[in-house]
């Protein structure tokens, strides 16, 4: 039995430099595997939500190299929000639609420990019903080292004030020697993978992450899986909705704005072939996520066919990925998207931030009816 058949039938049975010669297949062998894996469980559906991201500063205490957002010398534009600011925006998304608030930021050396709860207290208090996504791994190691407060405490304060589930920015790349390169001082990648296991613990629900496409080797993105994989909860407790990843995110790194100096993305097919590889090794995390944010509305309906099932969302404004390069500043109207993954011959399919599903869209061009 080859790599690839040994692969689908037990992913745990396969090492990871045996997992690395995915790559060598062809690209629609690969899409044929993903697409029998994602095709029983979501037939051809795909997801979005109608979100809104909201990032509160640019102004950071760490320095990545692979980051055009935060101020520096490549982006002198520094910028703080206050909390009525960020109530102000957030209400006025929701009262157009939004379902979902995303807010992250920068690591503000400014903000007190109380900043972040304050605010969150003040986006539920306002909207109630509003799916707060706040609070990524990173931020949460940001608050350890500054304050001193465990990562316990942490999250339960972010609980306490409202926060209802944590995106999986942070991650980057979990090999020590690559962060050591692109991110250093960062979170390390096992505490990352710490601070979301004790989220999921909590029973409560968060994205995963991968930044490729820079100076990392296929190895480490297979092994970068394969630690998500081994952290993930029982798949009965996932599909419940019982603590865990909801979703892994292949984010492309952008070219321009910082200190990396890689002048080329990767081909179409390498970023394809990642995606379905990721179908297949991360068996037991429901949905792959193809961020149109960061791979461009043409490429992440494509990778619909290579085992991805989400595009993330409206967005409404995207300021990370768009100061590295990204078209994507002003984030996609929501019939837009409808038509787009109705054009590409699926069915769109608006879901919450839990993937409960709020409206399926019965195309007939050129109008469309929800149902």
């Amino acid at each position: 039995m080859d790599v690839l058949d040994r692969a689908l039938k037990d992913v745990n049975s396969v090492s990871a430099d045996e997992l690395e010669k995915l790559y060598d297949y062809d690209i629609f062998t690969l899409g044929e595997a993903a697409s029998s894996l994602r095709v029983p469980k979501y037939g051809k559906k795909v997801f979005f939500n109608t979100n809104r991201h909201i990032n509160p500063s640019n102004i950071c205490s760490d320095v990545c190299k692979f980051c055009a957002f935060s101020a520096s010398r490549k982006n002198p534009n520094a910028y703080e929000m206050s909390i009525d600011e960020i109530v102000y925006q957030g209400v006025k998304s929701f009262n157009n639609g939004a379902l979902e608030l995303h807010v992250v930021g920068a690591h503000n050396p400014n903000h007190s420990y109380e900043w972040y709860f304050d605010l969150f207290s003040a986006i539920k208090k306002a909207i109630p019903k509003v799916h707060l996504k706040a609070m990524g791994g990173a931020e949460v190691d940001f608050l350890h080292r500054k304050f001193g407060v465990s990562y316990e405490k942490a999250l339960e304060d972010l609980a306490k004030a409202g926060v209802d589930s944590m995106p999986g920015g942070g991650a980057e790349i979990f090999d020590s020697g690559i962060r050591k390169k692109i991110c250093h001082g960062k979170v390390s990648g096992e505490n990352w993978l710490k601070i979301h296991n004790i989220w999921h613990k909590m029973g409560k629900m968060s994205n995963a992450t991968m930044l490729f496409g820079h100076i990392e080797s296929r190895n480490h993105r297979i092994d970068h899986m394969l630690r998500l994989r081994a952290i993930q909860q029982d798949e009965a407790r996932v599909e419940a909705k019982e603590g865990g990843f909801n979703a892994f995110v292949p984010l492309l790194y952008q070219t321009h704005n910082n200190f990396l100096n890689i002048k080329a993305s990767p081909s179409g097919q390498e970023i394809l072939k990642t995606i379905a590889i990721a179908r297949i090794i991360l068996s037991n995390i429901p949905h792959i996520k193809a961020y149109w944010a960061s791979l461009g509305l043409n490429l992440a309906l494509v990778a619909q066919e290579f085992g991805a099932d989400d595009m993330d969302g409206t967005i409404e404004k995207e300021s990370i990925q768009s100061a590295a390069g990204a078209k994507s500043k002003q984030g996609v109207d929501e019939l837009e998207m409808v038509a787009q993954i109705a054009d590409a011959g699926f069915i769109p399919v608006q879901r919450d931030s839990l993937y409960n599903e709020v409206k399926t869209y019965q195309t007939s061009k050129p109008t469309f009816k929800a149902s």
